[in-house]
């Protein structure tokens, strides 16, 4: 948990309001159905099956117990999981010792994108997040066949500036 992030928080979308909220255990089949919720991440592994849970539900405590990290989920006036991100602080040497904020796993459910909510969502994290956890460099990756996210982030003004690399070690 990154203990300088103030949470929770209400956030307008264009449709209604939003609460982001760090998340718990009681999310965890929401998460999960988060995961899988398109073709890219059903086709990498990441599916809505209970034989997984064991192995979510790990990594959920191993990331909301590391200082260093957050998942968060927004959830509509229902309390209702609509989305969610994690977020990593990573101090560094690079760029005069910056420390950098990075966004990862953003998800927002299918029925419920274009309304807004991952507009919100990274307005948060680049206007609020950022500055609060003393990060002068909020970036993130996305898989190259995400061709509408890369067009999402470009209109809130990330630019594509790097190219990234991933070993699989199993």
């Amino acid at each position: 948990m990154i203990a300088s992030l103030t949470l929770p928080t209400t956030l307008a979308t264009r449709s209604a309001m939003v609460t982001l909220r760090r998340a718990t255990a009681v999310d965890l089949d929401a998460l999960i159905t988060l995961m899988s919720d398109d073709s890219i991440s059903a086709a990498r592994g990441d599916r809505a099956d209970a034989t997984d849970a064991p192995a979510y539900e790990a990594a959920l405590v191993a990331v909301t117990t590391d200082p260093s990290n957050d998942i968060l989920v927004a959830v509509d006036d229902k309390d209702v999981v609509v989305a969610t991100l994690q977020l990593t602080r990573i101090p560094g040497l690079a760029r005069r010792g910056a420390t950098r904020l990075l966004i990862e796993a953003v998800r927002v459910s299918s029925s419920q994108r274009s309304n807004g909510i991952g507009s919100a969502i990274m307005r948060w994290v680049t206007d609020t997040a950022a500055p609060a956890v003393g990060a002068r460099l909020v970036q993130l990756t996305s898989d190259e066949a995400r061709k509408d996210a890369h067009r999402f982030y470009e209109r809130l003004g990330f630019v594509g500036s790097h190219r990234g690399f991933k070993f699989s070690v199993n």
